[in-house]
């Protein structure tokens, strides 16, 4: 295990939880981009792939979190461009 792949992930990882409870607060999709949160989410999935089948150790456990976190952030995402859809009529 490398600690400084670990603490990459923690460090990337603690930015999400901010950015989904200014989303849920909000109820807005300013500053937000679904093409990135779907690239973030391929992106780590592809991580974790990896850990799986080449590089099995616990920083997988950190990568899953953080897929965790970017999917209900993409979630928030969808549900917020519905409440943005009907507030425009």
């Amino acid at each position: 295990m490398s600690i400084f792949e670990a603490l990459m992930m923690i460090f990337w990882g603690t930015l999400y939880p901010f950015s989904i409870y200014k989303s849920y607060k909000s109820k807005s999709n300013d500053g937000k981009s679904l093409w990135f949160l779907l690239i973030a989410l391929s992106g780590y999935m592809f991580c974790i792939i990896h850990k799986i089948f080449y590089n099995y150790d616990s920083v997988i456990f950190l990568y899953i979190f953080n897929f965790i976190i970017i999917f209900a952030d993409s979630c928030l995402y969808l549900r917020n461009r519905i409440i943005s859809n009907k507030k425009s009529y």
